[in-house]
């Protein structure tokens, strides 16, 4: 393993550190002791320590985990509660007769497997701190197939507002500083807790937010991570750079202009490298590559024992985050999306030197172009997009803030405490650290020279066969839809499903995510957002109906969409908890056949195959495999499942046998199939600080939508497999603007969504004779013209401002975590070995470390900034 060679604040596994007791006297397993009845609960009890016991005591006087104990866990919904979810959800994307198998197939799965898996799903949650989040994990790190554009989101964020600080050098500085202060606020858990209405939501995925990479093995993934990181990776030109910005008590070192003169070495020595020879030496590449691949590279990276190559990858994965410096200005809001979630592709003379090459997606990255405009790319096992909003939006407002105080000192901060001035300390009180940027100089050796090159024309064909689109629609946002009494999240995504409705007249199977953070470690729920009012409407809208009819058809609509993201939000959908029975059902034939098997562990999806390639077309069925990266679809897979139920397995007594003779009928049907094969994959998390948000489509046949809704606009990026991209969002466009005429046409009470509670004493109301030159003249208003031929109300009693906080109670609960719906289907394969356990470092030990750390790389001359 790789980590066995790191020299530098060696990063622990997941599972290492998940597992680290914070009590001193050890605490017996739940096994221990006991003679476990049933060989799947043994299996699942010794695989789940790597989430069980988790370090997140809040310390002494810190608040952001200080509701952590209070959480509750996430609850197991009742069986036959989740399968009617799941029925109703099948119903208006099925055929009648299609439909009525699946009734038949889930009827079935009630009667015979159901209440055994629930049972089985029961005992194994005991004593856990979530039953979905060990197969959560799973089905990610058993991802094969590239991250970028299948896995990794992306933030745009909104230009500085100050036009002087939109050049590379100072705004990556700035960024970097306002991230590190972030970094600081968590270390020492000063960062407030975030709350929805009052109430205190999950703060793990935090601590799994900064010095983490998730690092290729022979046998899937894992997430490493070094909690006591100091230093940033910096990449330019395909080049890597790295230098200490932290001390050992996680304060800034280094001030913004001491990280400007940084960043303008950096630049000022990669460009003497002329792009197109970097480019053939940019190991960044290799990260985008097939995960099976990029581990069989590490190993060659790291087979030579104390080889420069080690080092430098032991530097890389234990960086707290990295900084992508690109050399391009994208032009258009489509471009700088591109350039966010993948870089860009641009071969010359047969070299590629876009930006494609200057990026590394195992971590978290911020990018800055070279004008300025900068996003962030992360990478998404163990965080969810409201967690990453977070960071980005507190990185942007302390921006803003560090600049107000320059202005006046008196300026309010947003950080419980402040770092010391780096500038007023004393250098000897920064510890063993270095500033001075070093550059790492990579060991080429002709098998890594052609790697690199086929992983990157690998990507600039994965690059080519996608598109996006956005659109910034200004014409209204939150604050109208909210006046018309509407849900600002159903009423946007009625507005996806009329556009496609419009183009293609059919309705299609559509994820939204719901955050679940009010639960101990929640992550998200899938809201299925086609229902039998949502295709009522768009049928009633694209047919030759009146307005009022039109208006009427959204309302249901919209409430529907907002009664199930309630549940959802509240832990009571369908998706995860099939999923997790699914995933217990997997595990009991996985200890079925270990158990009577000699050799140890095999899985029939082991052989080659590719978990889930997002659209891209699998090349070996999986059990959880399907050309398209949804939950758990047994389209292939289910070949490979008939092919190890013919294996010999025993007469083990514990057997079920249901599970002998065949796959349980819900997960047999085609029903779901059709459910985990998402063709409009939609997620809606963003704020002010934010200009775009988006990620790649989840299958080769469909969009991938991120939204973001502004109090007076609506941003939208669209991504497709060419799938009529610019098409769509032109449809979405119109739609958006004839919903809302429709709209003014019924209001009876037509209200600017700009105006002020002053506006509301000027409906006619009686007046002192005195006051009556102030009522000659025709009042002129901002209101539609239609509003004439519409009938004026006389019933309404509540102030536009009270009608949008009526309309809006699930403004914070819908679609927040982007959690891609296509990360369920992937196969639970063995793991293998347990993840590799490593002690401590020495302090003598770790001393020496950091002094040959420092020999690592070529340091650079600093320059004048």
């Amino acid at each position: 393993m790789p980590t066995q060679v790191r020299i530098f604040a060696m990063p622990k596994s997941l599972g290492e550190t998940l597992s680290a007791s914070t009590s001193t006297t050890p605490t017996p397993t739940p096994t221990q002791g006991k003679k476990t009845e049933r060989p799947v609960n043994s299996d699942l009890k010794s695989r789940l320590p790597i989430m069980e016991t988790i370090p997140e005591r809040p310390k002494a006087g810190g608040i952001t985990f200080a509701h952590q104990d209070s959480l509750p866990k996430l609850p197991i919904p009742e069986l036959e509660h989740s399968c009617k979810k799941y029925l109703a959800a099948l119903k208006p994307i099925q055929g009648v007769r299609e439909h009525a198998e699946t009734k038949l197939a889930v009827e079935e799965f009630l009667r015979k497997d159901g209440p055994q898996l629930q049972k089985m799903l029961q005992e194994y949650a005991v004593g856990k701190t979530s039953y979905i989040e060990q197969f959560w994990y799973d089905s990610y790190l058993n991802y094969d197939n590239p991250v970028v554009l299948n896995l990794n989101p992306f933030f745009l964020l909104e230009d500085d507002p100050t036009p002087a600080r939109n050049n590379q050098v100072t705004r990556a500085a700035s960024l970097v500083t306002s991230a590190l202060e972030f970094v600081r606020a968590v270390r020492r858990e000063e960062l407030p807790p975030d709350t929805v209405k009052g109430a205190p939501l999950d703060m793990y995925q935090y601590s799994r937010l900064f010095g983490t990479a998730r690092v290729p093995t022979d046998n899937g993934c894992q997430i490493e991570q070094d909690p006591d990181s100091k230093h940033v990776i910096v990449l330019c030109h395909g080049q890597f750079y790295w230098f200490d910005v932290l001390d050992d008590n996680s304060d800034l070192i280094m001030s913004e202009k001491d990280l400007s003169i940084n960043l303008q070495t950096i630049i000022d020595d990669a460009s003497q490298t002329p792009i197109q020879e970097a480019a053939k030496g940019a190991f960044g590449i290799l990260s985008t590559e097939n995960r099976k691949i990029w581990s069989g590279l590490r190993d060659v990276l790291t087979k030579e024992e104390g080889s420069n190559n080690a080092d430098c990858l032991g530097i890389v994965d234990s960086a707290v985050f990295v900084l992508c410096l690109d050399h391009t200005e994208p032009a258009t809001s489509a471009a700088l999306c591109q350039n966010m979630l993948c870089g860009t592709n641009d071969v010359v003379k047969g070299v590629q030197i876009g930006t494609c090459i200057n990026r590394w997606y195992d971590k978290l990255q911020i990018i800055v172009c070279k004008n300025g405009s900068a996003g962030i790319n992360f990478e998404h096992t163990g965080v969810d997009g409201h967690t990453v909003l977070r960071f980005a939006s507190d990185l942007y407002t302390d921006t803003i803030l560090r600049f107000a105080r320059t202005i006046n000192g008196q300026a309010p901060s947003l950080w419980k405490t402040a770092s010391p001035d780096p500038s007023k300390r004393d250098p000897e009180s920064f510890g063993d650290v270095t500033t001075t940027p070093h550059k790492l100089e990579w060991d080429i050796s002709p098998e890594l020279n052609i790697a690199i090159r086929f992983a990157e024309t690998r990507l600039a064909d994965l690059i080519s066969q996608n598109e996006f689109e956005c659109l910034n629609f200004s014409g209204y946002g939150k604050n109208y839809i909210t006046s018309a009494g509407l849900s600002p999240d159903a009423f946007v995504q009625m507005a996806f499903q009329a556009a496609y409705y419009g183009l293609y007249g059919r309705v299609e199977c559509t994820y939204e995510p719901a955050m679940t953070k009010t639960f101990l470690h929640g992550r998200t729920e899938a809201i299925r957002t086609v229902s039998e009012e949502s295709v009522n409407f768009v049928q009633t809208f694209w047919a030759d109906n009146p307005a009022e009819v039109k208006a009427e058809a959204l309302r249901r609509a919209c409430q529907q969409h907002v009664n199930v993201t309630k549940e959802c939000s509240k832990g009571r959908g369908c998706d995860r908890h099939l999923y997790a029975l699914f995933c217990v059902w997997q595990r009991y034939m996985d200890e079925d056949s270990r158990s009577a098997s000699s050799v140890g562990y095999s899985s029939p999806v082991d052989n080659g195959s590719n978990a889930s390639n997002g659209g891209y077309g699998s090349e070996q069925g999986s059990v959880l495999g399907s050309p398209s990266r949804e939950p758990i679809s047994l389209n292939e897979g289910r070949i490979a499942l008939n092919e190890g139920r013919t294996r010999s397995r025993g007469d083990s007594t514990n057997s079920m046998r249901c599970y002998d003779s065949q796959v349980p009928s819900l997960f047999a049907d085609n029903g779901w199939d059709k459910l985990n094969h998402t063709i409009l994959s939609t997620s809606n998390c963003g704020n002010p600080s934010l200009r775009q948000f988006g990620f790649g489509p989840t299958s080769g046949g469909g969009f991938g939508i991120g939204y973001i809704i502004k109090d007076e606009g609506i941003n939208i990026c669209v991504s497709s497999k060419h799938r009529q991209t610019k098409r769509f969002v032109d449809t979405l466009e119109s739609y958006l603007l004839e919903i809302r005429r429709i709209l003014r046409i019924t209001n009876r009470k037509t209200v600017s969504s700009k105006q002020t509670r002053a506006r509301e004493i000027d409906p006619e109301r009686p007046r002192p004779h005195h006051h009556r030159t102030k009522t000659r003249g025709r009042m002129i208003t901002g209101a539609d013209p239609l509003r004439s031929i519409a009938a004026r109300s006389s019933t309404g009693t509540r102030s536009p401002t009270e009608e949008s906080l009526m309309m809006s109670e699930d403004d914070e609960l819908g679609g927040y975590g982007f959690f891609d719906a296509g990360m369920l289907l992937q196969a639970l394969k063995a793991r293998g070995e347990a993840l590799d356990q490593q002690n401590e470092s020495k302090a003598s030990e770790r001393a020496a470390a950091n002094a040959r750390r420092r020999e690592i790389g070529k340091k650079l001359r600093l320059v004048e900034y």
